[in-house]
């Protein structure tokens, strides 16, 4: 075997059934070996619950066991499904259906519906916010925005849980649920939404479900059938099963119990979707002669990661934590956590946004790196920090990366060139694979330099490289591979929805980072009030939060940073708190870590970001628009000290002024224009004319730093005359 064949994109597929065995641990093993009856796989993160029931799958499939297409292995989102496929094409057991609860139910549904009902299936309605809003308006009730959206999930979780508009008050007050509005309001919303429904003749998500579950119970002929055709089940995250999910997969199973299902109760996160632990922690009281296997050997993270993450859950309360997994690290030492709090929001993101540099300039790449925080309104700042000190990121929860316009483009593109290939101008002198598909690329908005800035332009660019690399591991793998060989792979890959990885920092909610795994991980914001959020009122619900950051914690592999805030803004009040989870976990909060000794890490104080020679405090206080005087809390807006829609008095000559000098010291240190100064700190400089150091440095995206490469520019300009100091800086100093 070369060398290339090792490739982790392109592994050999393993020539014998034991061969798939190859490489488990005694636990792994004992899932994929245990073929027959229920199973019941309580995998702690980072354990390899996806590699052990994918060979469980292919080991079965492989020794003549599992019939392939008698499978079905069910999960809560694409991407996951997506992986699943991919794995078991791996392993060659490629015939196997690998879906989410969703999508395998509406191929049922479209189906058996003109057997069961009569008639094509109604349309699934795209937004059903906006029947919502309908539903409100023959209601007289008048909802904003936000409140649509709230009440759009309560009504989503009256369906999961199967609760009718007529039982929704009383599902509420048995659930202690805080419902956004009166209960009985949104039972009457409810109703009418159904009812709107029917006059449209359209299904929503949670009906595809619901139907299903309808047909399978009223028509035990069309239950047989599936029942017949499926035989072999497997459930992966089985602690976010919700009440409808599992009749479904009752439904599905009959009186059998040929199932297989992996799940860690102390990663129950979405509760408030009416997923619930339940069903994995009730398993062997349902299936008594069940094989029950333990995952604890933690693959992903150092041990100083893993002993944080045991001590958090060490400190847990109710029926998930009576069931927690002690992981145990099986890789070598790595650093100790770190600990920092920060005066004001703005200095958290800038100081974070100045560690993931420092990591990255130390051979990190910035696709092993992420900043996650716990509501998505909280990235806006970590954008702005990101792009200042010139970090590349992407958002998690953009499409698909098969399903983007730019690389559906380059895959025609490339599908052309293998046609057509020999009279494409455009392949004249590529002689190599990797040659051959960038020149194609090339055609498309691929460049060997990234292009400055960040945005669509850069998305486009991101997706086309990925593109790029991944012809390199393919080439690497199959040497003499053509063109040809490169489009059918990704044809594969693209029905598998397996993605190459888009390079950038990731910015992400915690409830988004759910199953990925970076080699760095900033968690950001931890106060109380928002882990936990201040909306936890219950035990319950504050220990999920609990379980929201063990999440978070158990996302990194080598780097872990956590970090805080005392106030919102520059000059508040320092009225918070660090959340109340890390109370004898971080170094000097008192109590100690569970485990061997304390807990390790250090705790550092975040500079603000804005203190040096001519710096002056901030009016201390909520930050207000100069214009009409609204407290503002939008990073963008404070940046400007004033909303985004309220008129500038921005001088624009001296804001192109400032563009030019920008695009010219951009030039000289080789670095994209935002790296200087971003629009918005310009916008902000050119409508409040800086007439000392003092003025300049208090403006948001300034800091001492850039006052000491930069000021006396800015401030030349602003007074009129010429800079002088055009090539006084580095690319260091950016």
């Amino acid at each position: 075997m070369t060398a290339a064949t090792h490739s982790p994109l392109f592994p050999r597929v393993p020539e014998t059934a034991d061969a798939v065995l190859d490489g488990l641990d005694p636990e792994q093993r004992e899932v994929a070996t245990a073929l027959h009856g229920p199973v019941c796989v309580l995998a702690g993160a980072g354990t390899g619950k996806t590699r052990a029931i994918t060979h469980r799958i292919a080991y079965g499939v492989r020794a003549g066991v599992l019939p392939p297409a008698s499978v079905l292995a069910v999960t809560f989102t694409n991407r996951a499904a997506g992986e699943m496929r991919g794995r078991l094409r791996q392993l060659g057991a490629g015939g196997v259906q690998a879906r989410t609860f969703h999508s395998a139910a509406l191929r049922q549904l479209q189906f058996f519906w003109p057997k069961a009902i009569g008639g094509p299936l109604p349309r699934l309605v795209e937004r059903k916010v906006q029947l919502v809003a309908e539903a409100a308006a023959r209601c007289r009730v008048r909802l904003d925005r936000n409140e649509l959206r709230d009440v759009t999930s309560e009504i989503e979780w009256a369906k999961v849980t199967q609760t009718v508009p007529a039982d929704y008050p009383a599902a509420v007050a048995r659930s202690r649920r805080d419902a956004p509005r009166d209960p009985a309001e949104i039972g009457q919303l409810y109703a009418m939404y159904e009812q709107l429904k029917g006059e449209r003749s359209v299904i929503d998500f949670e009906d595809v479900l619901l139907l299903t579950v309808g047909i399978l119970q009223d028509r035990l002929d069309i239950a047989e059938q599936i029942r017949r055709q499926y035989q072999h089940f497997v459930v992966d995250e089985y602690q976010d099963v919700s009440p409808l999910q599992q009749r479904l997969l009752e439904l599905w199973l009959g009186e059998r119990d040929s199932l297989c299902v992996v799940g860690d109760a102390s990663q129950t996160i979405y509760s408030f979707t009416g997923a619930t632990p339940d069903h994995l922690l009730d398993f062997r009281t349902r299936h008594p002669h069940a094989t029950v296997v333990k995952l604890v050997r933690d693959y992903r993270s150092t041990p100083q990661v893993v002993h944080l993450a045991n001590g958090l859950l060490d400190q847990a309360a109710g029926r998930a934590a009576d069931h927690r997994l002690e992981l145990v690290s099986q890789r070598e030492r790595g650093p100790e956590p770190v600990y920092t709090e920060y005066g004001d929001e703005p200095a958290e993101a800038e100081g974070t946004a100045r560690r993931v540099r420092d990591l990255i300039a130390a051979g990190v790449p910035a696709g092993e790196i992420a900043v996650l925080y716990r509501i998505n309104a909280q990235s806006e700042v970590y954008e702005q920090a990101l792009a200042d000190a010139g970090v590349p990121y992407q958002l998690r929860g953009a499409e698909r990366f098969f399903e983007r316009q730019e690389v559906r483009e380059a895959g025609a593109a490339l599908r052309g060139a293998a046609r057509f290939g020999a009279n494409d101008s455009l392949l004249d002198g590529a002689e190599d694979l990797p040659a051959q598909v960038r020149a194609v690329l090339s055609g498309h908005g691929w460049s060997s330099r990234p292009p400055a800035g960040s945005g669509a332009v850069r998305d486009r660019w991101e997706s086309l490289a990925a593109l790029a690399r991944l012809a390199d591991d393919f080439a690497a793998a199959h040497p003499g591979a053509t063109l040809s060989d490169l489009v059918a792979e990704l044809d594969e890959r693209a029905a598998a929805q397996h993605a190459p990885t888009v390079q950038g920092v990731t910015l992400a909610s915690l409830h988004a980072a759910k199953g990925l795994e970076w080699d760095a991980v900033f968690l950001v914001g931890l106060t109380d009030g928002m882990l936990p959020i201040t909306y936890a009122k219950t035990d319950e619900q504050v220990e999920e939060e609990r379980r929201l950051l063990y999440v978070g914690v158990t996302r990194a592999r080598v780097h872990l940073a956590l970090s805080w805030s005392l106030s919102r803004s520059p000059g508040g009040r320092a009225h918070r708190v660090p959340s109340r989870f890390l109370k004898g976990l971080r170094p000097g909060s008192g109590g100690r870590a569970a485990g061997a000794g304390a807990s390790g890490g250090s705790v550092e104080r975040g500079g603000s970001g804005r203190a040096g020679e001519g710096a002056r405090r901030r009016p201390r206080g909520p930050v207000r628009c100069r214009v009409c005087g609204t407290t503002l809390t939008e990073a963008g807006a404070m940046k400007l000290l004033r909303c985004e829609d309220c008129p500038s008095d921005m001088d624009e000559g001296l804001y192109e002024r400032l563009r030019d000098w920008r695009a010219g010291r951009a030039r000289l240190l080789g670095q994209p224009a935002y790296c200087v100064f971003t629009d918005k700190t310009l916008m902000a400089i050119a409508e409040r004319v800086p007439a000392s150091g003092g003025e300049l440095v208090v403006i948001a995206g300034v800091g001492a730093r850039k006052l000491d490469r930069f000021g006396a520019d800015v401030l030349a300009i602003c007074a009129g005359e010429d800079p002088d100091g055009e090539g006084a800086a580095t690319a260091e100093d950016v």
